[in-house]
């Protein structure tokens, strides 16, 4: 009686485990797909974060380069990142102008005066540094040494006046050495690449650029660089700027942040900054900038510059 009580006793006890293990599995596969549709589910009850990237490069390529930075920031925060750029600065600004964008990388000059509708929350770090500085090139063979040299002659910046690294930075230069604006020629190129590129085959005697802008290799592909040289350099600076809309909650911007000035110290995000041509992100805040809007008053004394 007592072993067939307890055979019962056992037969229902293993049926009770295999219960328990089945709802169990169950219960862990329900979980994984949960965690999985995660993304998905706020992805489809939230609006993409778009991502407006200057046009420092061809927008091809400038797609090409952020699409893994966007692609990891788009699964850290389960919400879809979408890369966009702007054929040129005009049409950049006037995105930045509207909010469009709602993280947005682009120079010190965008950032300055868009700081009543951005946040600043990083910069980049480019070649194991955080600061550029602005710069006038000359060809080795040019004959010119000083930039007082450049009276009269034609200089060839990139992208247009707003460009800070390829205009602004270098325009300082030349106003420090007692040149004005119509003491030489100013011609402009599409982007900063091209205005170096332009410089080596003759179609200017200087280029104003960024002092960096000799190592990118969109540059060292498309030119010999060892036949031009820096004419002068300006103070060093910190680097492009990273901001989010300024109405985004704050909770999500500093997850913005942290995921940024993580990458470096991650296998898998090394690679995508890699990608993109850097080699890492710091933090950073609005009094980082100013320096720059020092030089730009002096550049452009009448631009409105909002804090």
């Amino acid at each position: 009686m007592s072993r067939a009580t307890k055979g019962a006793g056992g037969a229902r006890h293993t049926l009770a485990d295999r219960r328990r293990v089945v709802f169990g599995l169950l219960a862990t596969i329900g979980l994984s797909l949960a965690d999985r549709s995660i993304p998905a589910a706020l992805a489809a009850g939230e609006a993409p974060l778009v991502m407006g990237i200057f046009p420092r490069r061809q927008a091809t390529l400038t797609t090409e380069l952020y699409a893994p930075l966007a692609a990891y920031l788009g699964r850290e925060l389960g919400r879809e990142v979408r890369v966009v750029t702007a054929k040129d600065f005009d049409a950049f600004w006037d995105g930045v102008e509207q909010r469009r964008y709602d993280i947005v990388h682009y120079n010190q000059f965008h950032y300055v005066r868009s700081a009543d509708k951005y946040r600043v929350i990083a910069h980049n770090e480019e070649f194991g540094t955080g600061t550029v500085a602005g710069a006038l090139y000359v060809r080795k063979d040019s004959g010119i040494a000083t930039i007082p040299q450049l009276r009269g002659r034609k200089i060839v910046f990139g992208g247009g006046t707003d460009a800070m690294m390829s205009y602004i930075l270098p325009s300082y230069l030349l106003l420090e050495a007692g040149l004005k604006p119509d003491d030489y020629e100013t011609v402009f190129s599409k982007n900063p690449p091209n205005s170096l590129i332009s410089l080596y085959h003759g179609q200017a005697d200087a280029s104003g650029a960024g002092d960096i802008l000799i190592d990118l290799p969109v540059v060292r592909n498309a030119m010999d660089t060892s036949t031009v040289t820096h004419l002068g350099m300006t103070e060093r600076v910190l680097h492009l700027p990273w901001a989010v809309r300024k109405d985004m909650p704050q909770a999500l911007a500093a997850r913005i942040q942290t995921l940024l000035v993580g990458l470096q110290a991650r296998e898998d995000g090394r690679a995508i900054l890699a990608r993109a041509e850097m080699t890492g992100f710091g933090a950073a805040r609005d009094a980082d900038y100013d320096p720059h809007r020092r030089i730009i008053r002096k550049v452009m004394p009448s631009i409105d510059m909002p804090r």
